[in-house]
């Protein structure tokens, strides 16, 4: 599975690290993903979605069916 936010599709950042004599290395700047188990009302169910924490702070203004189908993911396969 990709390191991936599963409904807004977040993923790592290609960056440069750079230090104080100004030497630049890449790195890579991950998105901030976390497990979260969400109560799905319509299906009836629980739900184990890898999500940004951003998306996680949408969730509490959006419902999870309406940010789903926006993502174009079928919540019956998790």
């Amino acid at each position: 599975m990709a390191r991936q936010c599963q409904l807004t599709g977040k993923k790592a950042n290609n960056a440069y690290a750079i230090s104080h004599s100004h030497r630049r290395t890449k790195k890579l700047q991950e998105a901030n993903l976390q497990w979260k188990r969400i109560w799905w009302p319509e299906g009836n169910r629980w739900v184990k979605l890898r999500l940004s924490t951003k998306a996680i702070k949408t969730l509490e203004h959006k419902s999870l069916n309406a940010f789903a189908k926006e993502a174009g993911i079928n919540l019956n396969r998790f």
